[in-house]
């Protein structure tokens, strides 16, 4: 079994000892972010750095001014914090210790896109726009993700990719300085403050015979109860269907056409994954799919456990399901349980596993997680790829 780890290209970029303390944890793949997000992380071994900022999503390698000329949305370029190649230079330092390289692309969330351009993001059904999420139903989105999605992940040296957030985002974030629990939200109430009401989602709804006021009405009713502390969020009556259908079909054709075109771009033998989650409504990192399709449409998934067994039952021959396992012990995760937590992921039916995140861990983490996969007799083989 292939276990693979998640990495930024700051955590190897000027720093020669990283590649080899990686290659001796017992992984045999990098999944080395090409695209990302803003963020703000610790680096605890780096020399020359302990944290880096990410100030906006951004490439991390130099995008092509030919493929992006005369669109209206391209991709931001990074700043300080992965100057120039950092992608290639850090997949070329990995490569060397025999490393597969898989490049990490996140496509629908962009706080500055939607800081620049607001007509780009997901409007709630109160009017409130959520810079953070595109809206994957607007043409220039659309566009800009397909693109994004075939330059990012065909990065030089690259086996193959994992696509994240290739669906719909939604109210949950990573806000600085949250201020949003005051108001427990379960997952029905996300959903509904996740569904959009931009003028492209109005005329979906609309051609799927929902009225987008009237739908837009219901989802406040619905959630009225949930503001008040009276109860759950309540139904939307017969604009339900018709939304969630539109939801549904609008992420498909995404994933659809993302995938298409980085195989289009990509070579031979190159693997597609997409990080997915069973409930075809789920928003966020880990989009919501109908398994049967998204396993018919790319080689296989990254998903959490508990959600693993729902793509198992359609995992075609060949195909790969990939157990997302957390193991830095600041984040939530526990390395030191990672076998048994690995052997329970085998169980539900995973092929794979992937470790989240090499870069974010501790010396102590790290040392969890080679003893786990020694553990497991380094439950790991070579892979062409």
């Amino acid at each position: 079994m292939r276990a693979g780890a998640f990495l930024y290209p700051w955590d190897v970029d000027g720093d020669p000892r990283a590649p080899g303390l990686l290659a001796g944890l017992g992984v045999r793949q990098v999944t080395l972010a090409a695209a990302y997000h803003a963020t703000r992380v610790l680096t605890p071994r780096h020399p020359g750095h302990r944290v880096v900022t990410a100030g906006h999503a951004a490439v991390l390698y130099p995008p092509d001014p030919a493929r992006w000329a005369g669109r209206p949305l391209a991709p931001y370029p990074a700043g300080d914090w992965a100057p120039g190649d950092a992608w290639a230079r850090a997949a070329d330092a990995l490569g060397g210790t025999g490393l597969a390289v898989h490049s990490w692309v996140v496509l629908a969330h962009n706080s500055r896109l939607g800081a620049e351009r607001p007509d780009t993001s997901v409007v709630n059904a109160y009017g409130d726009h959520y810079p953070w999420a595109p809206c994957i139903a607007h043409p220039e989105v659309r566009a800009l993700l397909v693109e994004l999605a075939a330059e990012a992940a065909v990065r030089p040296g690259a086996a193959g990719t994992e696509l994240e957030s290739c669906g719909w985002y939604g109210y949950a974030h990573l806000h600085a300085h949250d201020k949003t629990g005051g108001v427990p939200l379960d997952d029905r109430a996300q959903l509904l403050l996740s569904l959009c009401f931009c003028p492209h989602c109005r005329e979906g709804y609309a051609a799927g015979g929902a009225d987008p006021e009237e739908l837009a009405a219901a989802v406040r009713t619905a959630l009225a109860p949930v503001w008040g502390g009276t109860g759950p969020a309540g139904g939307l009556g017969a604009g339900e269907g018709p939304a969630l259908a539109w939801r549904a079909r609008t992420a498909r054709s995404l994933q659809e056409a993302a995938v298409a075109a980085v195989r289009a771009a990509a070579p031979p033998g190159f693997r597609i994954l997409l990080h997915a989650d069973p409930d075809p409504y789920r928003c966020g990192a880990d989009a919501g799919t109908d398994p049967a399709h998204v396993l018919g449409t790319a080689d296989g998934v990254v998903a959490r456990p508990g959600r693993l067994a729902a793509f198992a039952a359609h995992l075609p021959p060949g195909g790969t399901l990939a157990a997302n396992l957390p193991v830095v012990t600041g984040m939530g995760g526990a390395p030191e349980r990672l076998a048994a937590d690995a052997r329970r992921a085998l169980a539900e039916g995973a092929t794979e596993l992937r470790l989240y995140h090499a870069g974010l861990a501790s010396d102590a983490d790290l040392a969890a997680v080679r003893a786990a996969l020694t553990e497991l007799g380094r439950a790991v083989s070579p892979d062409p790829a």
